[in-house]
């Protein structure tokens, strides 16, 4: 095994970074007599898999040689036939996978069909984790049945993220922005709440410029239905806009909001608010891989005690607002004692720009 074949073949798998949702990230490389023959990777409007690519720009060159490819190969009948047997059918000899496909329809089936066929197979374990890494929204998605959520925020070195009076200007800088465009541009789906529409007039949308195999789909939390109706968000509409209410919600401001392209729905929650474990689920049944929150002090916390939250990219600034009025990261009634407080865990630093970084880590949830 050339590990360093397995690792181009991670980089392949790299370039479809935002599209190819609902599907992973998957590139392909055949090798035949030392030499690089074929190279695929996969993007959701490019029907054809990594593999089949691979295959198709080695022609003849493909029989003999060593498939290395991040993942395995399919076995089942989707959009496509099946990989597995496409690579039978090239005559490869043998197959280098740094992992196992975590869909119940694969789950090795397709390193079976290649076994059966005499094509060695062969995982490449000390690449696995990078590749899970790679795909962690769809791994995640594929083992829990729901999107990887990340709650995301901006904060000061005490953790606030608002001023009381006057929030003019940025916590963090221009580079930690950025940063923050290449997550939503990773994401399917982002939240919000009300109250940072109506504080902002925000358009969350993807400012990568980048294809996506699908928009950024733009979620606001809004029990009474109070999206203004000449909002940015709803100016930019195009199918992508989503406002969960509750069954208060006057019956008029739906039809007006509705008029406007948004789809409104309806899930309640515990003391007259909506239900964000019910979000989520219905995240899951569209096939959004991952979401991310960004939001307010309110909706965080919300998040928080709801249990949705997987993971957590926090940026600090490095300032200090101070004061008791100046809002939390997350608001809301809290946690009342230090042993109830939620657990994060597998930090990592991220150093963002000068006298700037960012934390990402793990939630403890109650699964």
């Amino acid at each position: 095994m050339n590990t360093a074949y397995v690792r181009e073949a991670l980089e392949l798998a790299r370039q479809g970074r935002g599209q190819t949702s609902p599907n992973p990230m998957v590139g392909a490389l055949l090798v035949r007599d030392g030499q690089v023959v074929g190279r695929g990777v996969h993007t959701y409007a490019d029907k054809k898999h990594a593999e089949i690519r691979a295959l198709e720009q080695a022609g003849e060159q493909a029989r003999g040689a060593t498939l290395y490819i991040n993942l395995e190969p399919c076995s089942h009948q989707g959009r496509t036939e099946p990989c597995a047997e496409a690579i039978v059918a090239a005559g490869v000899s043998e197959v280098i996978a740094a992992m196992q496909d975590p869909n119940p329809l694969v789950s090795g089936r397709g390193f079976g069909i290649l076994r059966v066929a005499g094509i060695k197979v062969e995982i490449a374990p000390g690449f696995t984790a990078m590749a899970e890494e790679l795909n962690e929204p769809f791994v995640h998605f594929m083992r829990d049945g729901r999107p990887l959520v990340t709650l995301k925020t901006a904060l000061t070195l005490d953790g606030k993220i608002a001023a009381p009076d006057d929030n003019r200007g940025w916590i963090t800088s221009e580079v930690a922005r950025a940063h923050v465009q290449q997550l939503r541009h990773d994401a399917d789906a982002i939240l919000t709440g009300i109250g940072t529409v109506l504080a902002d007039d925000c358009l969350l949308t993807d400012r990568m410029g980048l294809d996506r195999s699908r928009p950024l789909l733009r979620l606001v939390v809004d029990s009474q239905l109070r999206m203004p109706l000449h909002s940015k968000m709803l100016g930019s509409c195009r199918d992508d806009v989503v406002i969960v209410a509750t069954s208060a919600a006057p019956r008029d401001r739906r039809i007006a909001l509705e008029a406007r392209g948004a789809k409104v729905l309806t899930f309640d929650g515990p003391g007259g608010r909506t239900d964000l474990r019910s979000v989520v689920e219905w995240l899951a049944s569209e096939k959004y891989l991952s979401l991310m929150i960004e939001a307010g002090s309110r909706v965080n916390w919300a998040a928080l005690e709801a249990d949705i939250v997987d993971k957590v990219f926090f940026y600090y600034g490095a300032k200090i607002l101070g004061g008791t009025q100046a809002l939390p990261m997350a608001g809301g009634p809290g946690r009342r004692r230090r042993v109830d407080a939620i657990g994060v865990h597998g930090l990592i630093l991220h150093n963002i720009a000068k006298d700037e970084f960012a934390v990402e880590g793990y939630v403890h949830r109650n699964r």
